[in-house]
Order: structure tokens, then sequence, then C-alpha cells
């Protein structure tokens, strides 16, 4: 298990928890600045197979230590937790090696492109009593917090259905990681998890999964619609695109009313509430920093404490999601491509 320092002032009566990112590209960019809105969470080292990535990365986000090569990063006593940011079919190798070395892990959603690798990492940090979670910002946003809190509380009723909708219309080059079968490019993968998360959060593991959608001519999704069944007839309606601009925008029914969360739903910053016999209510609740703070906040937190799971995105749901991934790949026949089994 990790061996958290407790130099310094931080998380945890007084622990710090040391960082490391794998893989500097555009996501890492992203969610790096956000460290500094975190007390106790540390970035303090990046891994990149190049050298001059690398530090590149380290110099645009203060970084002290740079490795070359993923397998340094793993050896590096000062690092307690690991972010892999890396294509998705090279999160499994990854993870599994961290698990090995004993770092705690926050791996980039999608977790894998694949069922079996999802279920193996959990079962490797479970048994070795490894922190691991999926970087499911979504489930953290203050506004999606309180939603959950009032879905819990009653205030629609028996939730029923949920519907959501995620699409942008890409214009990159075929040759882009996008429509990389290779680097787990399609529509299902970066954005299709938020869509079919945002539904197993609220309803649970579906008992029937239906898939329509179009495949690119790499073999990577382009779209698909998504309808999802669940017991006592409850369903969830799903859409995602790499070929559509769409509102981004979800809604929770219940028996009393229903919740919307507008454009874009997975990254909010208000819900509105409209119950039976109520005018409608906005809740505003803005993120801090860029919105990956809080869930840095959650790994940090829980490392520091010594446990090896997230209540709010525990693996389970991340095992969920991606049996329901993999039943979608299947319908529309797309076949993902794992990445290598060892670094």
């Amino acid at each position: 298990m990790t061996q958290v320092s407790t130099d310094g002032a931080g998380t945890g009566a007084g622990r710090r928890v040391r960082w490391g990112i794998v893989g500097p590209g555009r996501i890492a960019d992203a969610v790096a600045p956000d460290f500094a809105h975190v007390p106790g969470a540390e970035l303090v080292a990046v891994a990149s197979r190049s050298t001059e990535r690398g530090e590149a990365f380290a110099r645009r986000h203060g970084i002290d230590r740079v490795h070359t090569g993923y397998r340094a990063i793993l050896d590096d006593d000062g690092v307690d937790v690991l972010y892999i940011a890396t294509p998705h079919p090279q999160h499994r190798a990854l993870a599994l090696a961290a698990i090995g070395a004993g770092k705690a892990i926050m791996v980039e959603k999608a977790f894998t492109v694949s069922s079996v690798g999802t279920r193996e990492i959990a079962a490797a940090a479970r048994r070795h009593g490894v922190f691991a979670m999926e970087a499911m910002w979504t489930r953290f946003f203050p506004a999606v917090v309180r939603l959950r809190e009032l879905v819990a509380d009653g205030a629609i009723g028996e939730v029923r259905s949920v519907q959501a909708d995620l699409g942008v219309r890409n214009r990159s080059a075929d040759d882009d990681r996008f429509f990389s079968a290779e680097l787990g490019g399609g529509a299902l993968f970066d954005l299709g998890v938020y869509v079919i998360s945002f539904a197993q959060m609220l309803l649970g593991t579906p008992t029937e999964v239906a898939a329509s959608g179009a495949l690119t001519a790499t073999g990577v999704d382009a779209e698909e619609s998504i309808l999802l069944g669940f017991p006592d007839g409850r369903s969830a309606a799903l859409q995602t695109s790499l070929r559509c601009a769409m509102p981004g925008s979800a809604r929770v029914i219940g028996t009393e009313g229903w919740i919307e969360v507008p454009p874009r739903f997975h990254h909010p910053d208000r819900i509105v509430v409209h119950a039976h016999g109520a005018d409608p209510a906005e809740i505003v609740l803005p993120a801090t920093g860029r919105g990956y703070a809080h869930e840095i906040e959650e790994v940090t937190l829980r490392v520091a404490a010594g446990e090896i799971e997230s209540p709010v995105m525990p693996l389970a749901d991340t095992v969920a999601v991606q049996d329901v991934m993999a039943a979608v790949a299947d319908r529309i026949g797309m076949v993902p491509e794992e990445g290598p089994a060892t670094l």
C-alpha cells in the first residue's frame, strides 16, 4: 500500500499527497493547473516517452521532475499517486504496473477499452490494497453533488428515466487520435462514457442495452443512439456523436417532477429543479478552477486517509459503465483495440 508523506501542511491531518502525471497530452494540460486549488495535493513529476514533450509540460506547469519513459516514474519513491492520462488502450498496462509498484491511481476516462481490462485493474487494486478510481470529473462537480442529494431526498419522487446527449462536430483529419482505433478513438470512449456514466449514477446497472450507430472508415464509431433498460421499466435514452454538435444537456425525470442539467451537463455550474406544483428553481453552484480540482481533491483525501476506493466513483460503477460500452461497441460492430499487455 502507498505510504503517503507527512511532510508539510495539507490534506488529512497535515499529510501531503504527491502526484505524478503519466502522459502529458491535451487532457493532462487541462487538468494540471487545478492541482493548485487542492490543499495537500502536490504535483511533483511527469512521465513521457518523449523527453522534449515531458520537459515542455514540466515548464508549463512548474513540475520539478521529468521521467523519460513510463517505467521510471513507477520507481520514483517521491510519488504517491499517478494520474494516467495516456490514450485509452494504454491504460490497462500502465494501471496494472502502477498498482504492482504500490502507486495509487486516477485513470482518465474511459478507464480502459474492454470489460476484461477494467475488471483486471479493479481486482488487482483490491488484491494489493491500492487506491484506484476513474477520473469521471462530472460526479464531483458541486451541481451534480447537489442533484444527487435532491434525488436521494425525493425532490422529484422516484426516478424513472434519464435523457442525455453529448456531441461535437469534429473536423479533425482522419489521422487524428479521435479517429484512430489504435489510440482508442471514436465517440464512445471520449463522449459516450459521459452519458452512460451519468445514467448509471442515477439508475444503476442496466439489464438491457440497445444501440444503433455508424462507424468511420478507420473502424471507430462516429455516433450512436443508446437505449438502456432497467428493472421495473425504467430507462435511459442517450446520444453521442463526433459528427453532430449537440446541446450537451441532461434531464432526470421522476414521478414528481424533473431536474434539468443545462449544457454542458458533464461539467455544469447549475441545475434547474421542476417539481410538480412549484415554479422552476435554479440552483447555481460554480466549480473550483477548471472543474478538475474536485476529483483531485477526492483522490487526495482518500489516499491520505488510507482508503482504497471512492464511494462517489467506486470501481463497481466503472465496471458497470465499461460493460455497457462493450455492449454498445458490439451492437454497432466496433472492435476496440487493446494496447500491449505490458509496458
